[in-house]
């Protein structure tokens, strides 16, 4: 069964949410505090990670941090607050998703399923074990190479260190290079969702990859954005190196 690690320090909320995404049969797993969580993802890590962002001890935003150091896996941030910098701080240093307490079940729900859908299915071009000949599992960029089956990307030999959501993006955006992908067909693809002309984690993630891959915010050449239009992955600038 998929397991959920759920980190709440309010019991009568854990208990709700716990109990209705047991209801769905997920084995669900709950801490009241972060004091744990380190090791307990190093040693079992979850499917993945609903994660209270106001905890006693270390809060949420921390925790997410020192968990990108080596897990990978979604972390869904759960709050009482409605705040645009506490979200975009989220998706900065690396969660998957930001979802307010007052958000009804059944949309967490399909939420943390598209989550789950995400990490666990190849992205596109990938290819298994015996699948046909001719799709790809590998892109090479120059000083850039990119390894679907392993989930890996390397830049001037060294390991980029890319959550989930920050490999499956770089796949897409690279497996399209050329071409301009929109923020609508980015969050379809990537997290099963429509854009609503407001959700901003498109955007922090591209910059989040730009930093990573030494782009220029002020004037990316690598992942240029398209005004009004979306994103493009350059096809020379990386021989040019």
């Amino acid at each position: 069964m998929t397991r959920i690690l759920f980190v709440e320090d309010d019991p009568e909320l854990s208990e709700l949410i716990s109990g209705f995404l047991r209801s769905f049969e997920f084995t669900v797993d709950v801490q009241a505090d972060g004091s744990q969580l380190l090791d307990s993802v190093r040693d079992n890590p979850p499917d993945l990670l609903l994660l209270d962002i106001m905890l006693p001890g270390k809060d949420g935003l921390t925790l997410c941090r020192e968990l990108r150091e080596f897990w990978g896996g979604p972390i869904v941030l759960l709050t009482s607050l409605n705040s645009d910098m506490n979200q975009i701080l989220g998706f900065e240093i690396g969660a998957t998703d930001y979802v307010v307490k007052t958000t009804p079940p059944s949309v967490l729900l399909a939420r943390i399923r598209a989550h789950l859908r995400s990490a666990s299915t190849q992205p596109v071009g990938a290819q298994a074990a015996g699948s046909p000949a001719g799709e790809r599992t590998t892109l090479n960029f120059g000083k850039l190479q990119i390894d679907a089956r392993n989930r890996t990307a390397t830049y001037h030999g060294e390991p980029l260190g890319l959550s989930t959501g920050d490999f499956d993006l770089l796949w897409e955006l690279a497996s399209h290079a050329g071409d301009i992908l929109s923020r609508d067909h980015l969050l379809k693809e990537l997290r099963g969702i429509e854009y609503d002309g407001l959700d901003r984690s498109i955007d922090v993630a591209v910059s989040r990859l730009r930093k990573k891959l030494d782009d220029d915010p002020n004037e990316p050449r690598k992942i240029k954005t398209i005004r009004h239009k979306g994103y493009l992955f350059a096809t020379d600038i990386w021989w040019q190196e």
